[in-house]
């Protein structure tokens, strides 16, 4: 199982990126989430400054965010400045369209665009929008067509995973869903979380730092799904934050500081207990409980686990993250 990882892109990402590589992982991802993070295509390019060896790709790219031109375009560049390193992840929009007050494109969508951008890479002439479309690169100004860069989507359903099956080279899922990455020879999951010291508790301030934002997806995602998020430890007071704003705004407080760290709903519900649920929302644990994790997810079909780290110590997360799963890989 290959040990990738992922980061809500920032500033330093570039600088994470090179990190990840010097301690061996196969892969980094950046997540693309315009409302609270600069350009991912930019971070991805000047990562490609700071690594030598480190596959770098967006993850998820959101359809309605940009014409199909302009991410064929930003991965053809990438591919250019990194050859062989590239891949690139669809998915329908979570943050980065529900932090707009988006909704996620449809499947439908989603599949004529990235049936669109596969095609632009190949070089051909497809059509969008009710008008032919070919990338006019000459020389020096993208790498000859075909590009090729393999594509995972981002899929839960049986919607989902048909347009996975049919136009991808690769499942990307998150939150241990792993019930279908047997059927797909490239199966990443996406895993939050820290590895705990010994005997420290749940409820630390690193804990809190390193695992609360992976632990605060689970409210974000029941509740943005229409799910009964008092269900969750620490639900009811999640669920009065959130309530207390204007209907038409509650998307800015649920997405505020998306799985970068604890917003006032998620702080809410970390006081309220929520933080007891921490081993079961995230992949948090002693060492050998961590290890045992990541075999159950080999032994479920993954092949590609993606960390996120979060907190103030990045470096010290890959590092202890990255020394257990060579463990349980």
């Amino acid at each position: 199982m290959d040990i990738s990882c992922q980061f809500a892109t920032s500033l330093k990402s570039p600088e994470h990126i090179a990190l990840a590589e010097a301690l061996g992982y196969r892969r980094a991802w950046l997540f693309d989430t315009p409302a609270q993070s600069p350009d991912v295509w930019a971070m991805l390019a000047l990562a490609v400054q700071e690594t030598g060896r480190i596959g770098l790709g967006p993850g998820v790219l959101v359809p309605s965010l940009r014409h199909p031109m302009v991410n064929a375009s930003g991965a053809a560049m990438l591919a250019a400045l990194a050859p062989g390193r590239v891949a690139v992840a669809f998915g329908t929009g979570f943050n980065g369209a529900r932090a707009l007050g988006a909704r996620p494109a449809s499947w439908a969508y989603l599949s004529r665009y990235v049936q669109a951008f596969r095609g632009l890479l190949r070089g051909e002439t497809v059509e969008w929008d009710g008008s032919p479309l070919r990338m006019l690169h000459p020389d020096g100004y993208a790498p000859p067509r075909p590009v090729d860069i393999p594509v995972l989507i981002s899929a839960l359903g049986p919607k989902g995973l048909a347009v996975a099956s049919e136009l991808a080279d690769g499942l990307l899922t998150v939150n241990n869903e792993t019930e279908h990455s047997h059927e797909f020879s490239w199966a990443a999951l996406g895993v939050h979380g820290t590895v705990l010291a010994d005997e420290e508790p749940l409820d630390s301030p690193r804990v809190r730092a390193a695992a609360g934002a992976g632990h605060a997806l689970a409210y974000h995602v029941t509740h943005e799904f229409g799910g009964d998020v008092t269900q969750l430890p620490g639900g009811d007071q999640w669920l009065k934050v959130i309530t207390a704003e204007p209907e038409r705004e509650r998307h800015l407080a649920v997405h505020d500081q998306h799985l970068i760290g604890l917003n006032e709903a998620d702080e809410a519900a970390w006081a309220a207990g929520g933080w007891r649920a921490v081993p079961s929302t995230t992949v948090t644990g002693s060492p050998s409980q961590i290890a045992e994790q990541l075999a159950r997810y080999a032994e479920q079909g993954v092949t590609e686990i993606i960390y996120q780290p979060a907190g103030p110590d990045i470096a010290g997360e890959l590092e202890r993250f990255y020394a257990v799963a060579q463990r349980g890989s």
